[in-house]
């Protein structure tokens, strides 16, 4: 810290209580209060209390003379695992942008929706501006028409009953059964290509990702008169997926 910053307020039974948690978390099938308190250094009167009001806010029970993490404390661990999830996802994304000099997007197929999860783009690379909202407009840009043509085909008409087929821009697809015939005529871990369809002046790519039974999809995005740079940055983008799954551990789930 240096001479001049302020010195901070620390709050000594927030500093206690959480020393008794982390003892409690060593000890998978618990402890009692006296092995708690001296592992933690907090004095056994002052442990009793803090556990009582941990038990009481469910960060911790006691079963059988021990005390283990509750629920609320799982909880708090599964948020902290998705976060750290999320931002490996954004990391990678932000290194496929800095690679391929383009926006690049992730998109998941959740709960009968496409949703936009993550975008990695940069000032000299802004992505696409979501004019028309891209959950109900999954047949006009590439990263719908990726997870679209991962689901079975009850499904995709289920999808385009709740989100009919429309007019985005006069490149669009027009009807349903067009549109259902395109897709049935893409492998279903096969990448997309899209001109024009969503935004005029703008050409997409995206292709799928293998994650169990969640169609999942990562695409970019160039400007249309960059269109012949296309199908060469898709092949990079699929050689760096590659990387980032094989090498780095990328996670895709989230």
């Amino acid at each position: 810290m240096a001479p001049d910053d302020p010195v901070p307020t620390l709050i000594g039974s927030v500093q206690r209580a959480l020393r008794l948690l982390e003892a409690a978390a060593s000890h998978r099938g618990g402890a009692p209060a006296k092995q708690l308190a001296r592992e933690s250094r907090v004095a056994l009167p002052t442990a009793y209390h803090l556990l009582r009001t941990l038990v009481h806010e469910g960060y911790v029970r006691r079963e059988r003379g021990v005390y283990l993490l509750a629920e609320a404390t799982e909880g708090l661990a599964g948020a902290a695992a998705q976060q750290n999830r999320r931002g490996r996802i954004h990391d990678a994304l932000a290194h496929c942008r800095d690679v391929l000099g383009v926006p690049v997007y992730f998109g998941v197929y959740r709960d009968g929706e496409i949703e936009l999860a993550a975008v990695a783009d940069s000032p000299a690379h802004p992505a696409i501006e979501e004019w028309v909202d891209f959950r109900e407009t999954g047949h006009a840009h590439a990263l719908g028409q990726c997870l679209l043509s991962q689901l079975g085909e009850k499904a995709r008409r289920d999808h385009l009953h709740r989100h009919p087929v429309r007019y985005v821009t006069p490149y669009s697809v027009r009807d349903e059964e067009t549109f259902l015939r395109r897709l049935a005529a893409v492998d279903r871990m096969q990448p997309v290509l899209e001109h024009q369809e969503y935004a005029l002046g703008t050409v997409c790519a995206a292709m799928p990702l293998m994650a169990g039974s969640t169609a999942m999809a990562i695409g970019f995005s160039l400007p249309a008169h960059q269109e012949d740079r296309l199908l060469p940055t898709l092949a990079r983008l699929e050689r760096e997926v590659g990387k980032l799954l094989g090498t780095l551990g990328f996670s895709i789930s989230i």
